[in-house]
């Protein structure tokens, strides 16, 4: 008869052994039955099936292995039992956990509000930002023309720095209409890895100037002296000797003498007033940005990059795009007077600050073919009551809704644009979106 320390260690390797495949079914069925009826097993069932499993591989053991029906003394099979309902009951509490916090939907909306890994999260200003890398090439987009190599070189050298709280989807959107925002690129693609590795394809600008001019109004360039700060997007007043007339820059560019007299061009070519709307091929729009000794003029006010560049001030050359009655004014006139109006506040960036101190989100979703919006109405699906949300306005093939009544009919593709909490945006998404 072996020392009963041999007998414990004896009995603990039998127990290892026969209740490996208990321990697995009990964890199994702990998880499925919390997961699919959220009800637990009892550990009296447990028990008992980890018991009947372990017998039936104890025996099959004896048979491949005599010396175990030798060495199966008392202490061996009391500590044998012990380690085979504690492995049993210990997979069962985890399966059991598991099957509670398993999320019952899985969808790829929920795969792609994870955010970056924390590894690469910097600590900038108290706030935390991710930089994003475009690793490899610059892709170019099928069916477009390529890419020109400086624009490709500068999307890829690029310091890209975002918030670390954003989800990689997001991420990649503001990605990407920055993209267009600072390159005017005609279509951009991004795809960013929880490393913040960026893989980019785009297709080059397919307009320039005239992209920005608006229907029934002309660009006319004009010297003047222009004042520091001045930047794309200012609405400003040309003061000539034929009147004042009020337009918005499209650029400007300092340093440049005044130009000798000119003779005042045709009423048609108000469209063309100035040579210097023609950009070299390849850059188009982003070379009529206002060049200010080595800077540029800022992107649109809607969305400005980071630390957009303006005018230093001094001589230069101003474009401006005016109704097209006025732009035989600026046409006739040599030299004119630039006074920048102003715009007032931006209530709406203040309104957003309110919102985001008292906790709100606003998130633009696209209707699919099998949400809980699918053919419904606003008033019908109990947007408020149901999900917590309200919306704000509704983009159809139709046109604009703001502020939609219920009685406002929803389809697929509509794009709702709704405000409330980050919890109750992320439960109307998932049910909507």
């Amino acid at each position: 008869m072996a020392p009963l320390p041999v007998e414990v260690v004896l009995g603990i390797y039998l127990g290892v052994l026969t209740g490996i495949i208990p321990a697995l079914v009990a964890w199994g069925l702990g998880f499925i039955f919390k997961y699919v009826t959220g009800v637990s097993i009892p550990g009296f069932g447990v028990v008992v099936l980890a018991l009947a499993i372990a017998g039936v591989n104890g025996g099959l053991l004896a048979l491949t292995d005599q010396t175990v029906t030798r060495q199966a003394t008392g202490p061996v099979v009391v500590v044998a039992i012990l380690v085979v309902l504690m492995m049993s009951l210990y997979a069962h509490a985890k399966g059991d956990a598991m099957g509670a916090a398993f999320p019952k939907r899985v969808s790829l909306q929920k795969l792609r509000d994870q955010t970056l890994s924390a590894d690469v999260v910097e600590l900038v200003g108290g706030r935390g930002q991710v930089r994003v890398a475009v690793v490899g090439e610059v892709a170019d987009m099928e069916g477009y023309p390529p890419l020109p190599d400086d624009i490709r070189a500068e999307i890829r050298d690029g310091d890209w720095t975002f918030p670390a709280d954003l989800p990689i989807g997001e991420l990649e959107s503001r990605f990407a209409d920055r993209l267009r925002t600072e390159f005017d690129c005609a279509e951009v693609t991004v795809s960013i890895d929880e490393r913040g590795q960026a893989t980019v394809a785009a297709a080059p600008p397919l307009a320039g100037l005239s992209k920005r001019v608006p229907e029934g109004h002309r660009a006319v360039s004009v010297d003047a002296l222009l004042p520091t700060g001045l930047a794309r997007g200012d609405r400003v007043t040309v003061r000539t000797d034929g009147g004042a007339v009020d337009g918005t820059v499209l650029s400007a560019k300092t340093g440049t003498p005044p130009a000798p007299t000119r003779t005042p061009d045709p009423p048609g070519a108000a469209a063309s007033a100035s040579g210097d709307l023609s950009p070299p091929a390849g850059r188009e729009e982003r070379d009529d940005d206002a060049r200010t000794d080595g800077g540029t003029v800022a992107e649109a006010a809607e969305v400005p990059p980071p630390r957009a560049p303006t005018t230093t001030g001094g001589d230069g050359r101003l474009t401006v795009t005016v109704p097209r009655s006025d732009a035989d004014t600026l046409l006739a006139a040599d030299r004119g007077r630039v006074v920048v109006r102003s715009r007032g506040r931006r209530r709406e960036f203040e309104l957003l600050s309110l919102l985001r101190r008292a906790g709100k989100r606003i998130r633009r979703l696209t209707l699919r073919a099998d949400g809980a919006l699918d053919g419904a109405s606003i008033g019908n699906a109990s947007v408020r009551e149901t999900y917590g949300v309200a919306v704000l306005a509704v983009r159809t093939a139709e046109g604009w809704a703001f502020a939609p009544s219920g009685e406002t009919e929803l389809a697929p593709g509509d794009e709702l644009f709704a405000i409330g909490t980050r919890e109750s945006l992320d439960a109307f998404a998932e049910a909507v979106a």
